[in-house]
């Protein structure tokens, strides 16, 4: 039987189109970004990957969001291509001669649905996993290297400004009916995640602290200061690169940031700490902030911070 890291492996390698020009072609990480929302959304229950409208449209929706410009993009090259992976397979049709469909017409006429491994299947319905393998296809390809920052950041705000947004009746009203949802999913946050870890250089901006295991594991969150769940804001300077213990903290008010980006620590804090240094002792000490100053976190989420979930 194989376990989450086998697949997470496996969804960090795997094999893509590549040309210096283009870079790559990021057709399978898409399709199985896109299955991984129709998982979360209950569209896909049952282990069968049918070719239908809403994995067509989510595709294309994904596509449009994080695909590379220079690939066309299209369901039915990724959807045949996946079984060379391993983990996907296809039950054809009878009769197709197992050719690669040319178009996504063509792929419905000659496969009856895919499916995945029964143990992969299985982590997707279990929200710690499915974070850890949408985070190994994040952080395997979608670049943070310093040449391709930009373009990176670019797509956490293509995020932003692409809502996720629902709607059941065309008579329902954008503002003021519930039918409308904007919806927070993981691979919204896992783009958030790495666009804040990265312009912070992986380091937590509280106390500094740096552990990484292979290309997609580190210690330290994107840290949202105003929470998603009430600004649905994922913005760059909604953020703080902190280790798993601040971010904790953080979200509990135990300490805050002025307009100086001076930390500031309850005083109700009792701690106990031989071996490190207690978060009290970080109090009055400057932030860790980027090196760019236009990444700084927003004075004004800062100060919402303190007024709404710090405890003094």
């Amino acid at each position: 039987m194989n376990n989450l890291h086998f697949y997470c492996e496996k969804f960090s390698k795997l094999k893509v189109s590549n040309s210096r020009k283009r870079g790559n072609a990021q057709y399978k990480p898409i399709l199985l970004l896109t299955v991984i929302d129709l998982i979360m959304r209950a569209i896909i229950t049952n282990n069968q990957i049918l070719v239908s409208d809403e994995l067509i449209q989510t595709f294309n929706k994904y596509w449009n969001v994080i695909g590379s410009q220079s690939y066309q993009g299209g369901l039915h090259y990724p959807f045949f291509h996946l079984q060379n992976e391993g983990f996907w397979h296809l039950q054809i049709k009878t009769g197709f001669n197992n050719l690669q469909p040319k178009t996504t017409n063509k792929l419905k006429e000659a496969v009856e649905y895919a499916y995945l491994d029964s143990e992969l299947f299985n982590y997707l319905q279990e929200e710690s996993s499915r974070k850890e393998l949408i985070d190994s296809l994040v952080a395997a390809f979608f670049s943070d290297n310093e040449n391709q920052l930009e373009e990176f950041l670019q797509i956490n705000q293509t995020f932003q400004e692409y809502p996720d947004v629902e709607k059941l009746d065309d008579t329902d009203d954008l503002v003021n009916s519930p039918q409308w949802s904007l919806k927070k999913t993981l691979i919204r946050n896992a783009f958030f995640r790495k666009a804040v870890v990265s312009v912070y250089d992986y380091k937590c901006a509280f106390c500094g602290l740096v552990v990484t295991k292979n290309i997609t594991q580190n210690i330290v969150d994107g840290a949202h200061i105003k929470p998603f769940a009430a600004f649905y804001d994922s913005r760059i300077h909604n953020g703080i690169a902190l280790c798993k213990n601040h971010h904790w903290a953080f979200d509990r008010g135990w300490f805050a940031v002025d307009d100086k980006y001076k930390i500031i620590v309850s005083k109700e804090l009792e701690e106990v700490s031989p071996h490190a240094r207690t978060m009290t002792e970080f109090h009055g000490e400057i932030l860790i902030l980027p090196k760019v100053e236009k990444y700084f976190p927003d004075i004004e989420a800062l100060q919402w911070h303190r007024h709404h979930i710090f405890q003094p």
